[in-house]
């Protein structure tokens, strides 16, 4: 029992009720509107890539909106209230994160035409890695995925008193739903849509915030005597949770796991109707990104000034960190009905937005990597079925897996952690396929497996044994101005023994979260390296040109001799497949050409001239019955 009285914080109302609801149902209506427009082009292509012809604009919403989660809404503010606001050097790590993804991935991806970005490590190694990789993804998905389901319901359950677990199955149906009904065009313009509600509850929020805690100058005065403001640690201590280094450095590795060869995101990028359009859509993300990380933290720090001397955490007004948000929206808008509803619906927005995406993107990679190799004669019509059956599995899947997530802790270490651990390894194989010409598909099954190991025996070590908090350096936090209980006793506690700890848990073990992916990627690579050289590397010849990214160019553009020699005796300099090419690179295994002819997007012209929605006049997936072409 708490040892202050706590104040009174009003729950929701009728007003607050409408507008979350309306959330719920505007999301369900976009879904029911794209089975109805589509219903007529209702083929698995379309389902699950949208038919190739989406454009940069709502692509660019929808991403922003999947990866800025309500673990972005409730967890970045709660980070920076008790750590400060290091936490915004991550637009460096998002901008590294898109230029990497933009101009070393995705042309990759695109060119090669492919729905599921596993496909690309069967056609650069072999079924075992892809298969190996594609259960991997799902495994992350479905773990992150529950995550971000119970972080929104903690919140409403926090600010309404509604059923935790009702929430939870509330959100898992209604994305479900929509996914199941509407593809990937629905999750689109849901997500769009959400993304606006989520700028708008942020702003509210601040705005509010800083009018009762007496304006921007106030805001910065305080924050800057309670530490806040102490951005740049240069500390290289990698033990350290956050500096400059590990974000920098360990946020690149993390995010590039997320964005880089992320199936939700490659999904959304090879939907555009073009490559230029994809690359367009990352650019418009990134200031998103920019956007909404900027909005958390300097909600974090007008939270931060409002309970300056009374938090309501160490009070034990709440239970944990990931509560202080809705508990300050709640404060802040006691006396304005209908705004609490706005935040939550804000929060639920990432989590909608986020849900579906991984939904739709498990559903792609099942039915690509596993139904079709198992059934590849299937009908269009039952394709799509199939594919909507999917979604309603792993709807179930990830809504289930919430109950897992409450065991977690904190809802932003625990996400990242979870992409570290599964998306580090995951990003070292693409990166060994994608830049080594020389990697094999020994190397890479053997690197990916030592990547796995090390990350995951970093992260379950680090479960088991947290880091010392002098690593972690939370910042002070006052109760000097609760209201202390009438009946409080004072309490003897009797001293205890520090736990026994391994020698690894103050060294090993305290690794800082975000440098996990970089663990498991480098890890990856190195082992996928040698076991290359030990079995034998691949020679250039067998591994099309396509599949590989000239990188080794830009460190030996002098001489021929040594691009040769990095390329591993590959035509890096040629436009022409190579005699020796049996199958085009399609998945669909068109028949080699008769001529050869230069390459465009991964394909000769010929076999180009005969994939639906082609248009080999633009040199991309352009609808040619519309005459105009707009990016929103």
């Amino acid at each position: 029992m708490s040892k202050f009285i706590a104040p009174d914080i009003k729950n929701f109302v009728a007003w607050d009720y409408v507008v979350f609801a309306a959330l719920f149902l505007i999301s369900s209506g976009i879904g029911v509107f794209f089975a109805i427009k589509e219903r007529k082009n209702a083929t698995s292509k379309q389902f699950l890539v949208g038919g190739k012809q989406m454009t940069c604009g709502p692509v660019a919403l929808s991403l922003t909106a999947s990866f800025m989660s309500a673990v972005t809404v409730l967890g970045t503010p709660a980070e920076v209230y008790r750590y400060g606001a290091p936490f915004v050097i991550f637009f460096i790590s998002y901008t590294f994160v898109i230029i990497f993804t933009s101009e070393l991935f995705l042309p990759v991806f695109y060119r090669s035409g492919i729905t599921s970005t596993y496909e690309y490590l069967e056609l650069r190694f072999n079924k075992s890695v892809r298969f190996a990789a594609t259960l991997i993804y799902i495994v992350q998905t479905i773990l992150y995925t529950g995550v971000v389901v119970y972080a929104p319901a903690l919140a409403l359950n926090q600010v309404t008193g509604f059923n935790l677990w009702g929430s939870v199955f509330a959100t898992g149906i209604v994305c479900t739903f929509y996914c199941t009904l509407g593809g990937l065009k629905a999750v689109v313009w849901t997500d769009a849509f959400q993304l606006v509600v989520m700028v708008v509850g942020f702003l509210t929020v601040l705005i509010q915030g800083t009018i009762q805690n007496g304006g921007p100058n106030n805001i910065w005065e305080n924050a800057s005597n309670g530490s806040r403001l102490a951005v740049f640690d240069f500390d290289v201590d990698p033990l350290r949770r956050h500096t400059f280094w590990t974000i920098t450095i360990g946020g690149t590795f993390t995010w590039l796991g997320i964005y880089g060869v992320n199936q939700s995101t490659i999904q959304r990028c090879i939907s555009c109707k073009s490559e230029k359009q994809a690359k367009l859509a990352l650019y418009l993300n990134l200031v998103g990104l920019w956007v909404i990380l900027v909005c958390a933290v300097f909600s974090g720090l007008v939270m931060y000034v409002h309970f300056k001397n009374c938090d309501p955490w160490t009070a034990g007004f709440i239970s944990a960190p990931d509560q202080l948000m809705p508990y300050f929206v709640m404060d802040i808008f006691s006396t304005m009905p209908g705004l609490p509803g706005l935040f939550v619906a804000c929060a639920f927005s990432g989590t909608l937005s986020t849900v579906a995406a991984s939904i739709n993107a498990l559903a792609t990679v099942t039915f690509e990597d596993f139904v079709k190799y198992r059934f590849p004669n299937l009908s269009e019509k039952m394709s799509t079925w199939v594919s909507k059956g999917l979604c309603i599995v792993f709807g179930v899947l990830c809504t289930s897996m919430a109950v897992a997530a409450s065991l977690l802790g904190g809802v932003v270490q625990a996400s990242l952690s979870i992409h570290g651990m599964c998306g580090g390894p995951m990003l070292g194989l693409f990166t060994l396929g994608i830049v080594f010409p020389c990697a094999n598909w020994k190397g890479a099954v053997g690197g990916l497996l030592t990547g796995i190991t090390l990350a995951f025996w970093v992260a379950i070590g680090a479960f088991v044994y947290p880091a010392q908090p002098s690593k972690a350096r939370p910042l002070h936090l006052s109760t000097a101005n609760c209201t202390l209980a009438n009946n409080t006793e004072m309490t003897t506690v009797a001293p205890t023994l520090p736990p026994i700890r391994p020698q690894l848990a103050d060294t090993w073990y305290s690794l800082s979260y975000l440098y996990y992916s970089a663990v498991g990627c480098l890890g990856c690579i190195i082992a996928g390296l040698l076991i290359s050289f030990l079995t034998g590397p691949d020679q250039g010849k067998a591994v099309k040109p396509v599949l590989i990214r000239p990188v080794c160019n830009l460190f030996c553009f002098w001489s021929k001799k040594y691009k040769t020699l990095c390329w591993c005796g590959m035509q890096h300099d040629s436009t022409t497949i190579p005699e020796d090419s049996e199958n085009n690179v399609c998945k669909d295994g068109a028949k080699k050409a008769g001529t050869d002819e230069p390459l465009q997007n991964g394909f000769n012209k010929e076999s180009q001239r005969h994939l639906p929605g082609y248009n080999h006049h633009e040199k991309s997936y352009t609808n040619t019955s519309i005459e105009t072409e707009s990016y929103f």
